[in-house]
């Protein structure tokens, strides 16, 4: 009879420091949020946290693992993936915190940039892939996405350009879809 593991105390600790850091970041965002209020929320000694993660951008690093949650374009039919992609964009993005900040941070710290294009390259990637049949331009594709739906993001929700910020839902699908679209299957 097989008889079960017990989790170490450090397991569960890192699971605290992750949950209140997951947290406090989605909240006050990478600039505001403080290694002691992580340390307090997860009701845990500062020097703990820095145990564990050294310092604040490795805790965001691992922290802010995020599923980006595309859709799979293969359910819908090659004419609507432009559109389909840039609704979700909208949807995925609006008033996530964590991808927010994850952006933010991105643009200035080189740990996390190279974070982000894991995450784009990884996720998005296969979409475009899978989507494409294997297409051998599928990678550049994938690339190119990349580069307009964080360059939408950072305009719209960083820099809030008024013009980008204004426009609603369908307004993106109409405007941003057929760029999308073209990059996908042009």
């Amino acid at each position: 009879m097989a008889t079960a593991i017990p989790a170490r105390r450090s397991d569960s600790t890192r699971a605290a420091i992750l949950a209140a850091a997951r947290q406090r970041f989605s909240t006050d965002g990478y600039e505001r949020a403080t290694i002691r209020a992580i340390a307090a929320d997860a009701d845990i000694d500062p020097s703990m946290v820095m145990r564990y993660y050294g310092n604040k951008e490795k805790l965001f690093a691992a922290a802010a693992v995020f599923d980006l949650r595309l859709p799979d374009l293969g359910d819908f039919p090659p004419s609507e993936w432009g559109a389909r992609l840039a609704a979700h964009i909208v949807d995925r993005w609006d008033g996530d915190e964590t991808l927010l900040a994850f952006l933010r941070v991105s643009v200035t710290n080189e740990a996390i940039a190279a974070q982000t294009r894991e995450i784009f390259a990884g996720q998005l990637g296969a979409v475009v892939k899978a989507a494409s049949g294997g297409d051998a331009l599928a990678e550049q594709r994938a690339g190119l996405v990349s580069s307009q739906v964080l360059g939408f993001a950072l305009t719209r929700y960083i820099l809030k350009f008024p013009s980008v910020v204004e426009l609603n839902r369908e307004d993106v699908v109409r405007w941003f879809g057929p760029t999308i679209q073209r990059y996908l299957t042009g």
